[in-house]
């Protein structure tokens, strides 16, 4: 969208200097990516970034006015955890890049969630993209990274001793974003436990570190609670429902609480219609939707094509939308003269005395198929995967 920084970029662009890029990445964080680098980063116009804005503006002032009874539907009761917060430490919200009846490109959005992504990571990716091309670097995010560091120290580890919080997951090391996880050890001097390795005592959690065990007073949650009970013989001592003496960061409740439940609620020029299934008015096409379970992530579960039979079929059509069908524009050519299309992610915190979120980076996702996981591309394409938005002036 931004010509002048994508026909410099192509030009410059070469096999080698992408080899040296991920080079780079791994040389940081100690690893191969588990997930697919794209070569590119997206290039995108001020006038985009200020779209994107002004409609995450606009949802966050919808789910601030929802009423709390509202937000608590969403919670499945086989997943309430105890103590909650009176709002989120993390919100994430996915726009296509799309284009409008009247030709403008225009962001739409897909996806909203009160979980946290890979802050840690986009920031080197993002600093990485820029070593290698120091042209990007005139348009880069303008956050240093020292403050970048600050917000989320501040947030994730708060006053607490960092040996006493803890990123937790499940089975950690095989996570696809486990290079997340190294570089925010890195960043917040924290360690990555797995939930099978936390040790419960009266009220009080514990992890191993050297022989010595060490209370945990914070969690920085990466477990999604509900993916649990798919994991067979999942032994654990320690029940998310469970009192515990520890702070959330973010709770777990608001994952369900901020997420595709809300997309039937919101309305903006940049939100699609969307329904809960069992909603769902006979005025409408189905064909112009898409059906999406609520809770699944990374893309599970998603049907582009939904027919009668197959919504028919659903019996709990109260834990499906379905949403009105975006077409994601193809406008970021790569090096052959073929274009591919992209999603973008804002990654904000939410610090508990704040009114409103902060806006700290960005995740990009490129595809040239129909869907943005990278798992449905062609595995001899390029400009796709994971990748950074730069923002600049035409």
């Amino acid at each position: 969208m931004i010509s002048k920084y994508r026909k410099q970029f192509n030009r410059e662009f070469s096999q080698e200097k992408y080899s040296h890029f991920k080079e780079i990445l791994k040389q940081k964080s100690g690893l191969e990516p588990s997930f697919r680098i794209s070569e590119s980063p997206v290039f995108l116009t001020k006038e985009f970034e200020n779209k994107l804005i002004d409609a995450s503006e606009s949802i966050i002032d919808q789910i601030k006015a929802l009423p709390f009874e509202t937000l608590q539907k969403a919670i499945p009761e086989n997943c309430r955890v105890p103590n909650d917060t009176h709002q989120p430490h993390f919100f994430t919200i996915d726009f296509g890049v799309c284009k409008s009846e009247n030709g403008e490109i225009e962001p739409q959005l897909i996806e909203l969630q009160a979980f946290p992504s890979l802050y840690a990571f986009q920031r080197i990716l993002e600093e990485t993209f820029c070593e290698v091309y120091p042209f990007i670097s005139e348009i880069k995010n303008k956050m240093p990274h020292e403050e970048f560091k600050a917000y989320l120290k501040e947030l994730i580890v708060g006053d607490e001793n960092p040996e006493n919080v803890v990123l937790l997951e499940i089975f950690p090391e095989k996570q696809k974003t486990l290079i997340d996880f190294v570089f925010t050890e890195k960043l917040l001097g924290i360690k990555t436990v797995c939930l099978t390795k936390v040790k419960k005592e009266g009220r009080k959690l514990y992890y191993e570190n050297n022989g010595r065990q060490i209370e945990i007073k914070r969690i920085y949650n990466r477990v999604i609670f509900d993916e649990l009970e798919r994991i067979p013989d999942l032994k654990t001592e320690f029940d998310f429902r469970e009192e515990a003496d520890v702070k959330w960061i973010t709770h777990p409740n608001w994952f369900f609480k901020i997420s595709k439940f809300l997309l039937p609620l919101l309305k903006h020029r940049f939100v699609p219609k969307s329904y809960f299934l069992h909603e769902f008015p006979d005025r409408e096409n189905l064909e112009n939707f898409v059906l999406k379970p609520l809770f699944s992530f990374a893309g599970s579960g998603v049907n582009l094509n939904p027919t009668k039979e197959i919504t028919d079929a659903i019996e709990d059509k109260e834990n499906y939308i379905l949403q009105r069908k975006v077409s994601y524009e193809p406008i970021f050519e790569d090096i052959n003269g073929e274009f591919s299309k992209a999603e973008i992610r804002l990654l904000y915190i939410w610090r508990e005395n704040d009114d409103r979120p902060i806006l700290l980076e960005n995740l990009g996702r490129m595809t040239k198929a129909a869907m943005v996981n990278v798992d449905f591309n062609k595995k001899d394409a390029i400009w796709i995967g994971s990748s950074n938005a730069f923002f600049g002036d035409e």
